[in-house]
């Protein structure tokens, strides 16, 4: 049963047009800890650098694939600017494993199990034309909708991570990460309504939910201890423990384990639209201060 027609409508307010930004970053002055003197807190947010380049690539191109499905020409123009956003965000991040890689830390072990996760296991598959095809299409459409809840939520905390300032984090890192959150609160709806338009059952709604949360977890923490493992200043004695993510999201390092297990219930209520949450204002307001975003304005305004 469809849920299309249930709950509070989106606000009007926090709807933006879409644009990808052609931003780059200069890695050569970041160190391996680019938050000083915290490595499970550095290696935690480094997953993202291990994750999102196979995973956004993959969402560019079932997004693609559901252009054909989409009626309503607003969405169309905002999920090809989510597909524009996406691609960037994956070279954004890709760039950053050779930097890594420099430092005594090779992450290919990992990245070729999140490649094989996205492009196998998720991929396209061998299906009869027709119901069996769309199925498979919508089931992968929906698992994006329940991760970029998750991804929405990352950009929002850290765009008011302030703990990470005080701690000194690396400007250039910190610019990534928030011009990436930015752009993940601006477009936070568009998977969402996707997903609503093409389908919006409840019951896919929770299904896919559970399968992109098990699925989050279980590759945040298998990241989080191949980066403390492998971490050449750590002598092969760190560990990624719970104990230890508790302790740095009340700190303010790393999204608190309460605001986490909050965001679940808001996503399988049947009111639940992306736009109440976060701040497209703030978000836009980010991007317009970003440095890397900035330059890529510059750049823009000098070759028109």
């Amino acid at each position: 049963m469809s849920n299309t027609q249930q709950g509070p409508a989106p606000v009007a307010s926090e709807r933006t047009p879409l644009k990808a930004r052609n931003v780059s970053f200069d890695w050569a002055d970041t160190p391996l800890h680019w938050l000083p003197g915290r490595p499970f807190a550095t290696h935690t947010i480094n997953v993202l650098h291990l994750l999102l380049p196979a995973g956004e690539r993959w969402f560019v191109h079932v997004y693609r694939q559901a252009l054909p499905l989409i009626t309503d020409e607003r969405l169309r123009r905002d999920v090809i600017g989510f597909i524009g956003q996406e691609a960037m965000h994956s070279q954004a991040h890709d760039a950053v494993l050779p930097h890594l890689k420099a430092q005594g830390l090779d992450p290919t072990p990992y990245t070729a199990q999140v490649d094989w996760l996205f492009e196998k296991l998720l991929g396209d598959r061998t299906l009869p034309p027709g119901r069996p095809r769309r199925w498979w299409l919508i089931e992968r459409i929906a698992v994006i909708a329940a991760i970029e809840h998750y991804t929405a939520f990352l950009g929002d905390w850290v765009l008011n991570a302030d703990e990470l300032d005080r701690r000194g984090a690396d400007p250039t890192m910190l610019d990534l990460l928030r011009w990436h959150g930015a752009e993940e609160v601006e477009h936070r709806s568009v998977a969402f309504e996707l997903f609503q338009h093409v389908d919006g059952g409840y019951a896919r709604r929770v299904r896919t939910w559970a399968v992109a949360f098990t699925a989050l977890v279980f590759l945040w923490q298998r990241g989080a201890r191949f980066f403390m493992a492998n971490d050449p200043t750590l002598g092969g004695t760190g560990r990624a423990r719970l104990a230890d993510f508790v302790r740095d999201g009340r700190r303010g390092l790393l999204p608190s384990a309460g605001a986490m297990a909050k965001s679940v219930p808001r996503y399988l209520s049947r009111g639940y639209h992306p736009s109440q949450e976060g701040s497209t204002a703030q978000a836009v307001a980010y991007l317009a201060s970003s440095p890397a975003a900035r330059a890529a304005e510059a750049r823009t305004r000098g070759g028109s």
